[in-house]
């Protein structure tokens, strides 16, 4: 299945979305976000009900010293949800983020994005959204919304009650094969995992980690059956 430009308009970007002056390497991405489908992303898709709380993340990719690199965070080891994952900066839908429905969970992903960061939004070019996927053990209905960090600016952790750290990482770093393994969780289901930064990326982020790299022809073959409990730290 396809996903067309009106569609992406329609559902999420409400005149905010702007492909226009990308660099030439952030063009198999923008290609993918067009085309993949839902269910090439998670098996976990949004509850038919409409049930789940709406909310945004900020993919955003930049130009580092190694080449193209992603913007991440830790989230602060004391909150009640995914405490102390790497994960991409955003949350959920806020009143003054407006209609999902138009451009509300763009707005959403870049405000979160400044509270969390500090980055400043005036320098993120949006020029792109996957499908809404779901995470069951938290109830979020989470709208990837990809960013091209334009004009780059300081960031850092905002508060240290919700990020323990801010940093980025190469996407060379991310394809390399020695980095990659599968995180298996206590309860036995196994996902993507990258050992970056002194960080393990697992969980929702790796995720959409993992697909971005497949579908925009970046991924490299890797182990497989190399495996990392999620108790590794202790």
């Amino acid at each position: 299945m396809t996903r067309t430009d009106e569609d992406l308009d329609h559902g999420n970007g409400g005149g905010l979305l702007d492909r226009s002056g990308l660099p030439d390497w952030l063009a198999p991405v923008d290609r993918a976000a067009r085309t993949v489908a839902p269910e090439q992303l998670s098996r976990f898709l949004p509850p038919a009900s409409g049930a789940g709380r709406q909310s945004a993340v900020l993919v955003l990719f930049g130009a580092g010293e190694r080449g193209p690199e992603l913007l991440l965070m830790e989230r602060a080891g004391s909150l009640r949800s995914h405490a102390g994952q790497p994960s991409f900066p955003g949350g959920a839908l806020d009143p003054e983020d407006g209609d999902p429905a138009d451009g509300g969970l763009l707005r959403a992903a870049l405000r979160e994005a400044e509270e969390e960061t500090g980055l400043d939004p005036a320098g993120v070019q949006i020029f792109g959204v996957l499908p809404r996927l779901y995470i069951p053990v938290s109830g979020f209905v989470v709208t990837p919304v990809l960013g091209w960090w334009r004009a780059p600016s300081p960031v850092g952790v905002v508060d240290p009650a919700e990020t323990a750290r801010v940093f980025t990482v190469p996407v060379a770093d991310l394809t390399d094969p020695e980095n990659r393994a599968m995180a298996v969780h206590p309860s036995g289901h196994a996902g993507p995992a990258f050992l970056v930064a002194s960080a393990l990326v697992w969980g929702f982020t790796a995720g959409v980690i993992d697909r971005l790299l497949h579908f925009a022809g970046w991924e490299r073959p890797w182990d497989r059956a190399k495996q990392v409990p999620l108790d590794w730290r202790s």
